[in-house]
């Protein structure tokens, strides 16, 4: 049996993974894969790919696009999510804020510099036409955080999965202003480079279960049921998602490759461009 270690996002889009192990598709490849959480999102486990504390990870594009370009030793290995992630616009539920231009010039909440969070609000703020390099961040680590820190009188706006944070403005502990979708393919999945080159064999049969997961996801009976109940979600939310979201089973193209580096470029948050080769993962 290989051991495989996989992290990523506690949320409603890597459910494909939790049944595939639940059910023992990837015990049957002699592969036990074990899953872990990391409610920070894609700046820690960058940093995990990094320091080689994970062999896989289900990661945002643009946050390991800029990760690999800064010397991280990783590849995308495929697309996860094809269509875009719709990034909530948040502020706290008392806030005197209630516009998208109300939010210029006020500190954005971010759970760490070079995350999703953190990379999309200068996104955000280049679509709007702001001064990106005045921007002021307050890092606050995970949705946890965001809750403590806006719900404490923090005049900050944070931006995070739209679906994700829906319970918390139904529940008046957020306002939500706006939405900013990715201008790309949401997640891909990566793998170290010390990974592919020991196990590709290991790595063709992960993708092949979970890439049959995802094709038939959203054929089985009552999946929207079982995702509202097992996320916390209102069933008329979770059917909204599925009907937004796609799932891929192919590579990144170079492409929405160049157009992620194009956009870090002009907002300073890599310093160079690089070739396909240094971050996409090329079966041999």
């Amino acid at each position: 049996m290989k051991n495989v270690k996989i992290i990523g996002v506690p949320e409603h889009f890597n459910l494909p993974w939790h049944l595939a192990i639940e059910e023992g598709a990837f015990e049957a490849r002699g592969i036990a894969l074990e899953w872990e959480n990391i409610p920070e999102g894609t700046g820690r486990m960058s940093k995990m790919l990094a320091n080689g504390e994970t062999d896989l990870a289900i990661i945002l594009t643009e946050g390991i696009v800029k990760s690999i370009a800064d010397g991280n030793p990783t590849k995308i290995i495929q697309k996860y999510i094809e269509t875009p992630l719709l990034w909530g616009i948040h502020v706290a539920y008392n806030s005197p804020h209630n516009t998208v231009s109300d939010l210029q010039g006020i500190k954005a909440a971010i759970s760490r510099f070079g995350s999703g969070s953190h990379l999309m609000s200068i996104v955000h703020a280049q679509n709007q036409q702001w001064d990106t390099e005045t921007m002021d961040f307050e890092v606050i680590h995970n949705l946890d955080g965001a809750v403590e820190t806006l719900s404490n009188g923090t005049d900050a706006y944070f931006m995070w999965e739209h679906f994700t944070t829906k319970p918390l403005v139904d529940t008046g502990v957020f306002k939500h202003i706006a939405d900013c979708p990715t201008p790309w393919p949401c997640f891909v999945i990566a793998a170290t480079d010390s990974f592919i080159a020991k196990e590709a064999g290991v790595l063709h049969h992960i993708l092949e279960v979970i890439n049959l997961y995802t094709k038939e996801f959203k054929l089985i009976p009552s999946i929207d049921r079982t995702i509202a109940n097992t996320y916390g979600q209102k069933l008329e939310d979770v059917q909204e998602w599925l009907g937004l979201t796609s799932w891929s089973q192919e590579q990144l193209s170079t492409l929405h490759l160049e157009e992620v580096q194009t956009r870090l470029r002009s907002l300073d948050l890599i310093m160079r461009t690089g070739n396909t080769a240094e971050f996409l993962y090329t079966k041999s």
